[in-house]
Formats: C-alpha cells, structure tokens, sequence
C-alpha cells in the first residue's frame, strides 16, 4: 500500500534515493522503466510537454480557463466540447463565450440531453430529488457519444456529479479536462471542506453525518 499523501520526504521531488520511505514506489526501478516508455508512445510525448510547458508558462499567473485555452493553442485543437451540469448553465454560457471570442469551435451538451425519466433505469419515486415532480436523468454517456459524434479534440467538464462525470470520462473518446468540481454547498469550491476540515466543517466531515 502506497501513502504518499502522509509522506513527509518526498524523496521523488528531489530524486534523493537515500531517503526513500520502505514503501516508496520508487523502489520499484522496473515499474518506472515501463511508465518512462509509456510517454513514448504515439501522442503521448507532445501532449506531455505541452502540459509541462503551460504548467511553467502561466504558473501563478493563469486562471484555469486560460491554462485550458493556451494548452489547447499548443495542442491545434480547435473543436472543443463542453459537458455541463444545468446547475450550471450561465457558468457553461460564460465558458463557451470566452472559447468563442478565441476563435475556438463549440459543442455544448447538457446534462439532462434526452429527457429520460430516472425511473426508466430503475431509480425509485423515492430516489428523486422531488418526489412529485418529473425528474430527467443526468445522461453523461449520452454527452460523451454526442461530443464523440462532433469530433472534438478537447472536452471540458463543468460540475458534473460524481460517478457522472466518471461515466462521461469513461465514454469520451477526446482527452478530457475538469474546469469546475461541482460543490452545491461550497459554492464549487470543494477543496473548502479541506481547509476547514480541524474547525468549522469536521463535524460535516465524520462518519454517520
């Protein structure tokens, strides 16, 4: 079992093999032997550099819309899909208008596309978020096979559910990135539950809450 998050050397920061901890995976030099070989494959090389290169370029400076858009100038893609929550539609509207005043192409596809009632797929009266009401399905297979359909080269996730957006990455045939983790309570901003995880939201946080 691997515990990098408790790690206190990071001995891979550095690459002091001196000090790795006994369940490092750096132990491992045949395992690295074959990731190192992985970047060399067929697309793997470029997309790798061009992240790294962005990565260096707006460190610190750069909102992640445009690390999204500088990344995908270098990339020459230019047919971008958005798959977005409804919850979130005027963000989704804000994002498309910034990729189309860049002259980037856009597909757009909502999460609710099909009106699919939840009951088709065995989702009870009781499973609804309001029971007496029609309630559609998130369909994120369906915004996957759509964008699919148009061909993008890039996607761009805004605050799909979780295990929705699993299924969507699953699906998607263009390389994917996330612009906004939906947190209906943090106002998007699920890291928040982190920071004040020792004060004011633990109690948020514990098993049986």
């Amino acid at each position: 079992m691997f515990t990098c998050a408790e790690c206190r050397v990071l001995a891979c920061d550095k690459n002091d093999q001196s000090k790795k901890p006994a369940n490092c995976p750096m132990h491992d030099v045949e395992f690295y032997r074959k990731v190192k070989n992985k970047y060399q494959e067929d697309g793997v090389l470029g997309f790798f550099q061009e992240s790294a290169r962005v990565e260096k370029e707006g460190y610190g400076q750069w909102p992640r819309t445009k690390e999204i858009m500088q990344f995908c100038r270098k990339m020459n893609y230019r047919e971008i899909g958005v798959a977005f929550c409804g919850g979130l539609k005027k963000e989704a509207a804000i994002f498309v208008k910034i990729l189309k005043d860049n002259e980037f192409s856009v597909t757009s596809v909502v999460c609710k596309n099909g009106g699919i009632p939840k009951e088709e797929f065995g989702l009870e009266i009781s499973d609804k978020i309001n029971p007496d009401s029609f309630e559609a399905m998130c369909n994120p297979i369906g915004q996957a096979l759509l964008l699919n359909r148009e061909k993008t080269d890039f996607n761009v996730v805004i605050g799909l559910c979780v295990g929705h957006d699993s299924l969507f990455f699953k699906y998607s045939q263009a390389p994917t990135t996330v612009l906004i983790a939906k947190d209906r309570v943090l106002a998007h901003n699920p890291a928040g539950a982190l920071y004040c995880y020792e004060s004011y939201y633990k109690k948020h946080l514990l098993p049986g809450t």
